[in-house]
């Protein structure tokens, strides 16, 4: 299954499993013409952005970040480093920046990874503003 059929999937499956969730997905696993590529290229801040984002607070992140890698396709060796690869490496460094900002930003392999983490994370607390406020200003 390529990258793009498995972004799509994982789409459908939230609007199913979750349907008060907003979130949106990316375009980067979707092949457009270079011409549109570079459109929406210029429409984000920085290289990397993660394919899905789901804007849901829960257990004390912000929201959830996947960047989604086609099945089979690890940005993984098998002893865990990542791979030497400048474009997984500026995923890589804007997945740990996110999660310094206090999201939940993973890369997954697949729609089956991806749905496992979307499930522990939608069923994780609602992150309440209140409760926020309360543990984090005197």
């Amino acid at each position: 299954m390529s990258e793009e059929s498995e972004q799509l999937s994982l789409c459908k499956y939230i609007k199913l499993q979750y349907k008060d969730a907003i979130f949106n997905s990316d375009h980067s696993g979707i092949r457009v013409s270079p011409g549109l590529a570079n459109k929406i290229k210029s429409l984000h801040s920085v290289n990397g952005i993660p394919d899905l984002n789901i804007d849901e607070a829960r257990g004390g992140f912000f929201g959830l970040k996947i960047e989604l890698k086609a099945t089979g396709k690890s940005p993984y060796k098998k002893d865990g480093s990542l791979k030497k690869d400048d474009h997984l490496e500026t995923q890589a460094e804007l997945l740990k920046k996110l999660s310094k900002k206090g999201y939940l930003a993973k890369f997954c392999t697949g729609f089956d990874e991806a749905k496992e983490l979307v499930d522990f994370y939608m069923n994780l607390p609602e992150t309440k503003q209140e409760t926020f406020l309360e543990n984090h200003i005197s």
